[in-house]
């Protein structure tokens, strides 16, 4: 039996955290093998994090930031990312996602978060130009990118959750130089998925594909997640 770690601080009133339960059971069902999960407390990642973290097979970082600890969020991240953890982030974990690819792999220390410190002097994610909370969208896909070969092609319609940052595009080159490839985008031609190359399953997405689970449908991208844990 696999267990998949979802880092964030769990709330009843956040649709996500009622969501991704039921995808990852819905995604597990499908694939016959049974996948138990376990909530991490930002918090619990501050110290000593490596040691917690080390029986899990993979982690999500969960929507619903300010997390109650961004440097704790950020060590679980960092921990898939240098022990080849299938990890996925959404929403928030996509935006702390590429926090921590800058700060530790970049060197940028100072990379940021509007939300959480608007006065940053490396605002990486900014305010989006126009919120994008509760709405369907379509979006483009990078030709042999891991996500398309996910879904079998190159345009697919998600739903965003609540969300009004997205990553400063001043930013992309330097995070796709260095490996962090952007893979979805939108119809203005903004990022809205990305993926860590050299990884077995290093993905964000800016929507939430868990909130697939309302229709009991089960999400390709969760579904491709799961197979990596159970490989």
């Amino acid at each position: 039996m696999s267990k998949i770690g979802l880092i964030g601080d769990f709330d009843v009133e956040v649709v996500a955290h009622i969501a991704i339960p039921q995808a990852i059971q819905l995604a597990s069902d499908d694939l016959g093998y049974q996948i138990d999960i376990e909530w991490i407390p930002t918090s619990s990642l501050e110290n000593g994090f490596e040691q917690k973290l080390a029986t899990f097979h993979a982690l999500w970082t969960v929507p619903a930031s300010p997390y109650k600890s961004m440097q704790g969020a950020l060590n679980g991240i960092r921990f898939a990312r240098e022990h080849n953890v299938p990890f996925l982030g959404t929403c928030g974990g996509f935006q702390h996602m590429i926090i921590e690819f800058a700060r530790n792999v970049l060197a940028l220390s100072e990379a940021d978060h509007a939300e959480e410190n608007p006065t940053s002097s490396l605002m990486l994610v900014a305010p989006l130009t126009c919120s994008v909370s509760e709405k369907t969208h379509t979006f483009k896909l990078t030709p042999g990118s891991k996500v398309a070969d996910i879904y079998g092609g190159l345009e697919i319609v998600e739903q965003y959750g609540i969300c009004n940052y997205g990553l400063n595009p001043e930013y992309a080159p330097l995070l796709e130089k260095a490996g962090m490839r952007i893979t979805g985008i939108d119809t203005e031609g903004d990022t809205r998925i990305m993926e860590l190359i050299n990884h077995p399953f290093f993905m964000g997405t800016l929507f939430q594909p868990e909130r697939s689970a309302f229709k009991n449908i089960v999400h390709p991208i969760i579904r491709a997640f799961l197979q990596k844990v159970i490989q």
